[in-house]
């Protein structure tokens, strides 16, 4: 049954690969045979048409600024959340938790008008504090889970020994969470790699445009490349495979961590 779902969740990948290799013809006339020959000019033709080169760099800078800022302000305030005392506490992290439950293209005219307001539109600064909002919810109620599990007679030791809280938080917590940090990571990073809708409406300029907005690019009105669509979009997936690669340990921590009590 594992082999099952495994070849079910991992096909439509490889067929994405073996597909990037043919010609428009072979794909209309058998969408799942195999290529009669490599075309590797796929990937050279889609790398310019999509303008992936500029596309590429800004996706990269989009997500990298708004996950290293999500980190920040989801560790520090997950951390304040499971092992300090104060009022409303309760009610702060149920806003927070709210957060997973608005679908995103429910505000997207009025954080358009927002955007507006700071003139912020077509900087991809507008980008990255969407993505950060976005990703605070997920990335705190994991977070908070995870610290909370932490004995507090180990912080308690360190307050008695003089340590201040910014160094319990810089050098306890934070190498203790590496393995929840990495899931978090790996799951904005993908929200934010593969976002369209607020990037489509923020940024009008090409120079700015993010990935999801080049491979827009193959999709015509009355005609579709779609064998140089298959290769931009192996192309735009090597990030996120290389990305779990190097996490994959860390994340299957940070996912089973706290099953088994003991």
């Amino acid at each position: 049954i594992l082999c099952i779902a495994g070849f079910t969740t991992l096909y439509p990948l490889i067929w994405m690969a073996y597909t990037s290799l043919k010609t428009n013809p072979e794909i209309i006339m058998s969408t799942f045979a195999l290529p009669k020959s490599l075309h590797f000019e796929n990937y050279v033709n889609a790398w310019n048409t999509a303008n992936m080169d500029v596309y590429f760099f800004n996706s990269i800078f989009v997500c990298i600024a708004s996950v290293a800022l999500t980190i920040i302000v989801g560790a520090l305030a997950a951390f304040i959340l499971a092992k300090f005392q104060f009022r409303m506490k309760k009610f702060i992290y149920s806003l927070f938790i709210i957060g997973m439950l608005i679908p995103m293209q429910s505000v997207l005219v009025p954080l358009f008008i927002q955007m507006r307001t700071l003139r912020l539109l077509d900087n991809p600064l507008s980008l990255i504090l969407t993505y950060t909002a976005f990703g605070l919810p997920i990335t705190i109620f994991v977070l908070e889970s995870f610290i909370k599990s932490f004995p507090d007679s180990i912080i308690e030791a360190c307050v008695m020994d003089g340590g201040k809280i910014k160094h319990i938080f810089l050098e306890m917590i934070l190498p203790m969470s590496r393995p929840a940090i990495a899931t978090v990571i790996i799951l904005n990073f993908l929200n934010n790699w593969k976002e369209f809708s607020f990037a489509l409406i923020f940024i009008s300029s090409d120079s700015k445009k993010t990935l999801p907005l080049g491979l827009y690019n193959f999709i015509g009105a009355h005609s579709s490349n779609y064998a140089e669509l298959m290769a931009a979009m192996m192309i735009a997936s090597v990030p996120i495979i290389i990305l779990y690669l190097i996490l994959q340990e860390q994340i299957i921590n940070g996912m089973t961590a706290g099953a088994v009590k003991g």
